[in-house]
């Protein structure tokens, strides 16, 4: 089976402005880096395509998606205080809420046998909510991959894991009450946006692991062994979706984690093998956060190499002793004994 990765030129015409973090620097950053590793020939082009009204309404308002075309059509605006929109943001957003449809259409039955498939999409999409964008994103693509997979080939059961350094709070909205989907957000807390803490799990089907600041590669590859795997193992979903924020890494300037690039291989490693045992492989991630290019670029190329079969290290990491509290929490909030 092949790995597949989704990108469009339109992702770089979103312009955010001087200063703002999330630029296209960062995707020119990736696929340079992907180019220059040899990575780019290793894989199968999925072609991004524009998403119909029909799927953006699936998650957002018509009123919501009203609004953001009509800032574009001004030429521009701001949908809060981080999140700014220009003319060609709304093209640019919704090909990235297509592109990962597109990739759940890859998966789930594409020409090439592609069992995984990483969208490359901006603007992200984690903090969008039903009625409003924030945090730099407009809409929210992975909650749209998620309702696309359900209407389009019936999927009952769906899990999103999130590991982005922030609380995907949009995400967490959108299925708030839905127990078809299991929505695991990893975060550092507090932090921005707010919530996430291990009490809230909502009405659906949600775990939030808030960690504390200076976690590395022992916290998070632990806390995917010892709560992450197992709780996804008992969904058993027919499909698993990744919110794929690489801010978490020890040079990203918008957080205090520790995570190296080898920790997200690591990550992609389980999540992977995870994938392959619970339902056929199946695997779909989107891009959200990170930004530091050099990191995030490392890191995604790293994601890739392990996606393709590449060997990190996946001997279970056992819990250090800062996160012992919480995990064993989690453990008996979630009875994953």
């Amino acid at each position: 089976m092949n790995t597949g990765y989704v990108f469009h030129p339109s992702y770089l015409d979103h312009d955010t402005g001087a200063g703002h973090p999330e630029t296209a620097a960062r995707l020119e950053a990736v696929m340079s880096r992907l180019k220059s590793d040899g990575l780019l020939e290793r894989l199968v082009p999925v072609e991004a395509r524009r998403a119909a009204e029909a799927e953006l309404a699936a998650v957002h308002s018509r009123g919501y998606i009203s609004r953001v075309r009509e800032i574009c059509a001004a030429g521009g605006g701001w949908l809060d205080a981080d999140t700014p929109v220009s003319k060609k943001s709304c093209e640019a957003a919704e090909y990235a809420a297509g592109g990962a449809v597109a990739a759940v259409e890859a998966v789930m039955g594409g020409g090439e046998r592609i069992s995984s498939c990483f969208a490359l999409v901006r603007p992200p999409g984690h903090h969008a909510f039903a009625g409003a964008g924030g945090g730099f994103c407009l809409y929210n693509n992975i909650a749209i991959a998620a309702r696309y997979a359900q209407s389009r080939y019936g999927l009952r059961r769906l899990a999103i894991i999130d590991f982005d350094v922030h609380f995907g709070n949009g995400t967490a909205a959108v299925f708030e009450g839905d127990p078809g989907v299991l929505f695991i957000s990893t975060h550092q807390f507090p932090h921005y946006p707010g919530g996430g803490d291990v009490d809230d799990t909502g009405s659906g089907s949600r775990i939030s692991i808030p960690l504390p600041e200076g976690c590395g590669d022992d916290e998070y590859l632990s806390i995917f062994d010892d709560i992450i795997l197992p709780a996804v193992r008992r969904f058993r979903p027919e499909l698993l979706l990744v919110s794929a924020g690489f801010d978490a890494h020890r040079d990203d300037p918008l957080a205090e984690m520790k995570v190296s690039t080898e920790g997200y291989s690591g990550i992609a490693g389980r999540i992977k093998r995870l994938a392959e045992e619970i339902c056929g492989g199946r695997l779909v991630l989107c891009l959200e956060g990170g930004y530091n290019l050099e990191a995030l670029a490392a890191s995604v190329a790293a994601t890739f190499r392990a996606l393709l079969g590449g060997a990190p290290d996946l001997s279970p990491r056992p819990v250090p002793r800062r996160v012992a509290g919480l995990a064993a929490a989690l453990k008996q909030r979630n009875r994953l004994d």
